[in-house]
């Protein structure tokens, strides 16, 4: 297994500098944030592309994801990160989720990424039941997923609390209902951590359909805020464990975007604690 970095992180730096920090910590991969300002997939021109595709080569950098969970590029005043989802009651603003989304699915295969990882569904908005809300995003997924192999990449979907998918588990419906190879799961261990699931079994259950790993720590409340590893309440050596014993041997991100005031700081720490353990 490898460790990368999210730069979402990193957003009071330019790109290139952010690669830098990264590799100079330690990390052998970084998760491209498709948002501002690294990567708005639908502004971004060939001059940019090509100075990220130079930055991660000079930096010995490989792609572990692409992250076009957050739109911070729209600014929605409810939620940043959450909206707008593929179950708004606009079908017209759910659109723009949608457009993103495939944007970022090509700009994936264009930098030689493996995958790109969603939101899954977003808040279930008033007057609307869960069945509901589960339908509008099957149908929205179904064609992005079919997007996702024609270009020989995939879409991960990312359990999240207080968003229609808040568990691992009830991924399973997701992936069975959309049927496609090219569609896979996420796995974030402070999320599924925030929603009381037993993390060693969570990681073994759904190991067929995990892809990628997202890991923070989350301190015992189980509020949803993103911690360096060691300063929460997860067991990480339980946790790596876990996951090696799955045979998985892709990239595990570390993510805490929250810390963008000092993100070195936090990625040295997390690299601390990770990489004993990874090795």
């Amino acid at each position: 297994m490898k460790l990368a970095f999210s730069s979402n992180a990193y957003l009071k730096h330019p790109f290139d500098e952010t690669a830098r920090r990264i590799a100079a910590i330690g990390y052998e991969g970084l998760e491209l944030l498709a948002d501002v300002p690294h990567a708005w997939p639908a502004g971004l021109l060939e001059g940019p592309k090509k100075a990220i595709l130079a930055a991660m080569a000079q930096n010995n950098l490989g792609f572990s994801n692409v992250n076009a969970f957050m739109m911070n590029a729209i600014a929605d005043h409810r939620q940043p990160y959450w909206h707008p989802s593929y179950i708004e009651p606009d079908p017209n603003y759910a659109r723009v989720r949608i457009d993103h989304t495939r944007r970022a699915l090509e700009l994936c295969a264009e930098l030689g990424a493996p995958h790109v990882t969603t939101e899954p569904g977003g808040p279930i908005p008033s007057g609307v039941s869960r069945a509901q809300a589960v339908d509008r995003f099957v149908e929205a997924l179904k064609p992005l997923a079919e997007h996702a192999e024609k270009l020989g990449v995939m879409l991960l979907v990312e359990p999240e609390p207080e968003l229609l998918v808040e568990r691992t588990d009830q991924y399973l419906e997701i992936q069975d209902r959309v049927g496609s190879g090219a569609l896979g799961l996420n796995f974030d261990v402070g999320h599924a951590f925030c929603v009381s699931e037993d993390l060693p079994k969570a990681i073994a259950a759904m190991a067929p359909y995990t892809k990628h790993y997202h890991l923070e720590d989350i301190a015992a409340t189980r509020v949803h805020h993103h911690l360096p590893p060691g300063e929460g309440a997860i067991d990480f050596a339980e946790v790596v464990a876990a996951i090696k014993a799955t045979g998985y041997d892709g990239w595990l991100t570390v993510e805490l975007y929250p810390n963008q005031d000092d993100p070195d700081a936090a990625a040295r720490r997390a690299f601390d604690v990770l990489k004993p353990l990874v090795a």
